[in-house]
């Protein structure tokens, strides 16, 4: 919202300096985001005094000009027909920017130099007259500027307004608030009424037949109007604040659109079929071209003006082509009307128009200004195209809800703000603004909310203008009263960020998605059509159709996360993410939410260096990683076990394994499955862990059990077995650890084989068990026994058999 300091002025007294007031209105809740000089182009342009003028050797209506510009004499060719020696004109010296854009250089014109211009008002934009040099009348000294010779002084002001103080879209709701903040009363505008003649009821009608979207419309009628272009006054008004003047009639609805903040729509009248006006909902697909010629279809929720056979206008958006004011127009009708926020700004969203007009509307105007604005828009119309008013005026109104009075508290009031206001010092601020306002009694008010403030609904807003008018910077600043004791972070807290701190030490980074994914998911990852995590929320609004449902898994996520590095020639991957996942219940109108932990690797094991060979990871590193995690938890029975091929949806059968605690299944490892790492274009092997991190947060723990330094030495045997190719490695290390023989320290595995001189079916499982004993060195023998006992125990528990 632009506004015009010297407008302001006509309608309150302003002392402030510019600095001050554009500070006043901001902390008042009227952004102030620029300040410009209106006159700012004037700075280069000063008092020049014709010294000498000579014909141009070049050119019969061209003439050399020798001007004093106060700092020397300058040339300057000039065709203006009024240009004598002795007068005095705007010189507008090399470097100036005119209005039009025009940048003023030295230039030569027909073989002679012109050091400048000597301007006429329309060059300068101070007036309409172009036919000759503006002649400056009085004793001014030479070389002063112009701004400074003829008291040029004004500034715009550009608000930034929030969409709730729809009052202040006018030069009048402006003036309202600086007169609130200088502590003065407003002047609004008279609005008289010239004489009338005739009837306008014998002449025009108004029909509502969607009051639901039109609930007030008023008319005037005016004849023997002549359209021409706006006197100056009215068009340095509108150009003040950044609108095009287009002639007397158009800019009159303007003017005081600006000025009151109701917008007002002017028709030809003899455009207008039956002479009435009949105000509707469209047909569906009905046809109308707007007055940006463009043909357009609307829709049966789209407000029409319309005439007796056919739409002449989108009510509060824009008018039609087919009745615009012309230059032949001699009868207007002038519309003035209060309609549905909603209706317009549905209608503006959806035709792609948003006008001056739709966004008053659609904000909210004055319900009670409609006749106000239609009776100055109609002496203005009058007086400038000196036609005739019709008597009488139209104006229907289906408002049934009357003035809204609201109670504040002054207690309250001040609880709320942190102040310490008295009761009337709340009603002076209020009164200041236009609101009236009745002692209730030592604790309260009523407050009668005026008409343009539409904002205002409950007394909390009350409260809100009180601050606001009160100066948010004098409310004292205070601490709220919080206990001095910090709050414990839930368990569940404490052990996500233990998690995320060990992933990012194994050198993984988090990532974070979004909890919508595509409802096609579910097909992309390969799940059973069985499979619980098929069963989605779908979103009554969602952003789009790829985040159209709630996730039930993690996995699409971290998926498209590789696939957008991985297409950005970020290749080597190390990811995770912690969020949760929405499971339906049946019998619950909430879904269950679950926490869960997934991860991906790809790419190489290591960054490349030179004293290391580029290897790419493998499932063992990603099980590396679960292992590391489990441990660093305190989960120290963690196991992994074969998943049966059958279960296996987005990760390879034979090359995912299951996540165990004491039995407790508590997710998957493995490496994604081809056909999902084409369908994600990953086009690199990739290595996956889903994981239930709720699960995994009740069984850690954070005990540390202190061990003493061994004193003794530790000594190794290997064990060396064939086994089915079915019998996992994993197994006979468990069977190992169960045997329950206390001199084992520990036992892993170092080589698994299969192939010649391997028989079909079997493999070749070698592992390292390490002895150690608290109290004493082991000797040979007692080792040896041992291991020949384990052995022999593994032998027969899994039909195994030694090499040969």
């Amino acid at each position: 919202m632009k506004v015009s300091l010297n407008w302001l002025k006509e309608y309150v007294p302003i002392d402030m300096a510019v600095p001050d007031l554009a500070d006043s209105l901001t902390m008042a809740g009227l952004e102030v985001e620029a300040v410009e000089d209106r006159y700012a182009h004037l700075e280069m342009v000063v008092v020049g005094q014709v010294v000498d003028v000579l014909p141009h050797p070049n050119a019969d209506r061209l003439k050399l000009c020798r001007v004093d510009g106060g700092n020397g004499i300058v040339t300057v060719v000039c065709g203006a027909p009024n240009v004598t020696t002795g007068v005095r004109a705007p010189l507008a010296r090399v470097g100036t920017r005119l209005p039009d854009g025009t940048l003023l250089a030295k230039t030569v014109i027909r073989g002679e130099t012109s050091e400048g211009m000597l301007c006429s008002e329309v060059e300068l934009g101070l007036g309409l007259d172009g036919s000759g040099l503006m002649l400056l009348e009085g004793d001014f000294q030479s070389g002063i500027s112009l701004k400074a010779a003829l008291n040029l002084f004004d500034f715009t002001f550009e608000i930034g307004l929030t969409p709730n103080r729809p009052d202040c879209l006018s030069m009048m709701g402006v003036a309202r608030e600086i007169a609130a903040i200088q502590g003065v009363r407003m002047n609004p505008p008279v609005s008289s009424l010239p004489d009338a003649n005739g009837d306008i009821n014998a002449l025009t009608s108004v029909t509502i037949e969607a009051p639901d979207h039109c609930p007030r419309y008023a008319a005037r009628l005016l004849e023997h109007i002549t359209v021409a272009p706006s006197p100056y006054w009215l068009q340095d008004r509108l150009r003040s604040v950044g609108v095009r003047p287009i002639n007397n009639m158009v800019d009159v609805t303007n003017f005081v659109m600006l000025e009151t903040g109701q917008p007002l729509h002017a028709f030809d009248f003899d455009h207008l079929s039956g002479h009435r006006i009949v105000v509707r909902t469209a047909a569906d697909q009905e046809p109308f071209t707007t007055l940006d010629q463009k043909a357009r279809r609307l829709s049966d929720q789209v407000l029409m003006i319309c005439d007796g056979e056919k739409p002449v206008a989108v009510g509060g958006v824009m008018g039609g082509l087919n009745s615009e004011i012309e230059d032949t127009t001699t009868r207007v009708l002038i519309e003035s009307a209060c309609f549905d926020p909603i209706s317009i700004r549905k209608t503006s969203k959806a035709l792609g128009l948003n006008t001056d007009a739709s966004h008053r509307f659609e904000r909210g105007v004055d319900p009670d200004g409609t006749l106000f604005a239609l009776n100055r828009a109609t002496g203005l119309m009058v007086a400038l195209g000196q036609g005739r008013l019709v008597d009488g005026v139209i104006d229907e109104d289906f408002r049934t809800s009357g003035p809204l009075v609201l109670p504040l508290r002054v207690g309250a009031t001040n609880e709320l703000l942190g102040t310490d206001l008295n009761r009337d010092r709340m009603a002076g601020l209020l009164d200041s603004i236009g609101f009236e306002v009745q002692v209730d009694d030592e604790e309260g008010l009523q407050v009668r909310v005026p008409s343009f403030r539409v904002d205002v609904t409950r007394p909390q807003d009350l409260m809100e203008e009180v601050a606001r008018l009160s100066g948010y910077n004098q409310i004292p600043t205070t601490f709220p009263m919080l206990p001095a004791q910090g709050t414990t972070p839930s368990p569940m807290m404490v052990r996500r960020n233990q998690v995320r701190d060990i992933l990012c030490g194994f050198g993984f980074s988090e990532a974070v998605n979004y909890s919508f994914i595509s409802a096609d998911s579910c097909d992309r990852i390969q799940l059973d059509t069985d499979d619980p995590r098929r069963h989605h929320i779908s979103l009554l609004n969602p952003i789009s159709e790829e985040q159209s449902v709630m996730r039930t898994t993690l996995v699409p996520g971290i998926l498209e996360a590789g696939q957008r590095n991985i297409a950005r020639q970020q290749n080597n991957l190390r990811l995770f993410e912690i969020g949760k996942v929405f499971l339906p219940q049946p019998d619950a109108p909430l879904p269950l939410e679950k926490e869960m932990l997934v991860g991906i690797w790809t790419g190489r094991r290591a960054k490349s260096a030179w004293h290391t060979r580029e290897e790419a990871c493998d499932f063992f590193d990603i099980k590396g990683t679960v292992q590391g995690l489990a441990l660093a938890l305190g989960l120290t029975a963690l196991s992994f076990s074969a998943m049966p091929d059958g279960q296996c949806c987005y990760t390879r059968a034979g090359r995912t394994a299951q996540v165990s605690h004491d039995g407790r299944m508590l997710g998957i490892v493995g490496e994604v499955d081809v056909e999902v790492v084409n369908t994600y274009s990953l086009k690199q092997p990739a290595f996956i862990f889903e994981l239930d991190l709720e699960a995994i947060g009740r069984l850690a723990s954070d005990s540390k059990q202190m061990a003493t330094i061994p004193r003794f030495p530790a000594t190794a045997r290997d064990i060396t077995v064939i086994v089915d190719q079915s019998i996992e490695s994993g197994g006979l290390l468990d069977a190992v650890a169960q045997f329950g023989e206390k001199l084992v320290a520990e036992i892993y595995l170092f080589d698994v084989f299969a192939g010649d001189p391997i028989p079909a079916g079997k493999k070749s499982v070698s592992f390292r068990v390490v002895y150690r004993s608290a109290e004493r060195t082991l000797e040979d023998e007692t080792v040896n026994a041992i291991h020949h006992h384990l052995t022999h125990r593994l032998i027969t528990e899994f039909g195994a058999a030694l090499p040969a």
